[in-house]
């Protein structure tokens, strides 16, 4: 009889985690405490973006901001809520988003926690070629996210066939990626340098990662990333799982280790670009943000739509928190998140030196 409950307890708590929703041809297997902890996060993440808009010298109630976003807010209220702060506040949700997703991609394509795209240069590759469309070519706003688009997948080309031999792996890959971090940072540093006072000061402001002066062009840019790529990302999320367990075995399991590698490179290159182009290079969201993730929904893999959730929260709280104990939004909110994003890197590299030694 023990023998027999023994075996039905595991069954029983697999059937409560996973869950299978199937229509027609198509079924969708996917974890039920992954599914609560997304629902969480992005409450969360509504909660800290709602109290941001109310954020300010015109000061408004959670309700009454609730109230303006319906139509029925205090007077002058619209005006504030909708034109000045809404685009603030959805840039911050959607480039954390999409920088949450592209470290759940890279960090499980180079199986390692450091690999995201703000270490590994793929977030500098996108901001050098801003810089150069705004302090060389004086662009404009979809200018200078052409320019860190192709900045970034020019990077991500680059570091890919360096790293090549006989396939990619991602401890190549990380270290092919930070040397190019270190090329790219002389090559900005050479542009500030050319540039006249104006343009330097323009682009150094951007290149901290702001919030400051988002318009609805910026949401724009950030909500193409994540509609055109994080599709992309979710449909190919099983094959990521795959392809931590090894080549060999991925391609024993008909997924193509390569092909599949080179989608995701492409997709988390997009993403990362598209957010550095509508706010800048924001430090550590991407580093951060997966590792959480996965230490909140207590799952393996990469935890894709997790670490997005995740993104979002982090930093629609970083920008909620620059607002609130500054007084002001004129502080960076990469200020916040490389001070934050430096201790998290710290704890993280202690706790690899401690399971080294284990």
């Amino acid at each position: 009889m023990s023998l027999v409950r023994d075996e039905k307890r595991p069954a029983a708590r697999a059937g409560l985690r996973h869950g299978v929703l199937r229509t027609g041809r198509w079924s969708l297997r996917f974890d039920a405490r992954a599914v609560l902890v997304c629902g969480a996060l992005a409450a969360l993440a509504a909660f800290a973006t709602v109290l941001a808009l109310g954020t300010g010298t015109y000061a408004l109630s959670p309700a009454e901001v609730v109230r303006t976003l319906a139509g029925d807010g205090p007077p002058g209220a619209e005006f504030v809520v909708l034109d000045l702060r809404l685009p603030r506040a959805l840039v911050a949700a959607l480039v954390g988003f999409g920088m949450g997703m592209a470290g759940a991609v890279f960090q499980s394509l180079t199986r390692n926690p450091l690999g995201s795209p703000d270490v590994i240069g793929f977030g500098n590759g996108a901001s050098a070629g801003a810089l150069v469309a705004i302090i060389v070519l004086d662009a404009g706003t979809a200018q200078t996210a052409i320019g860190a688009v192709f900045g970034g997948c020019a990077t991500a080309a680059a570091v890919y066939l360096l790293a090549w031999k006989r396939g990619v792996h991602g401890y190549r890959l990380v270290l092919v990626g930070i040397g190019a971090s270190a090329v790219l940072g002389a090559a900005t540093n050479f542009l500030y340098l050319r540039a006249d006072i104006g343009k330097a000061a323009q682009a150094a402001s951007w290149t901290i990662g702001s919030l400051n002066a988002r318009d609805w062009s910026d949401v724009i840019v950030a909500a193409l990333g994540v509609a055109l790529l994080g599709p992309v990302v979710l449909v190919y999320a099983r094959r990521l799982t795959l392809l931590e367990m090894g080549d060999d075995t991925a391609a024993a399991l008909g997924v193509p280790p390569e092909r599949s590698r080179l989608i995701l490179l492409a997709a988390g290159t997009g993403l990362t670009a598209l957010a550095v182009a509508a706010a800048g290079p924001v430090p550590f969201v991407a580093m951060a943000a997966p590792q959480l993730a996965r230490r909140v929904t207590r799952a393996a893999g990469p935890n894709v739509l997790p670490a997005a959730w995740m993104g979002a929260l982090l930093l629609a709280a970083a920008d909620l928190a620059t607002q609130r104990l500054t007084g002001s939004a004129l502080l960076p909110v990469g200020v916040l998140t490389g001070v934050a994003g430096g201790a998290y890197l710290a704890w993280l590299l202690r706790g690899e030196r401690r399971g080294a030694r284990l």
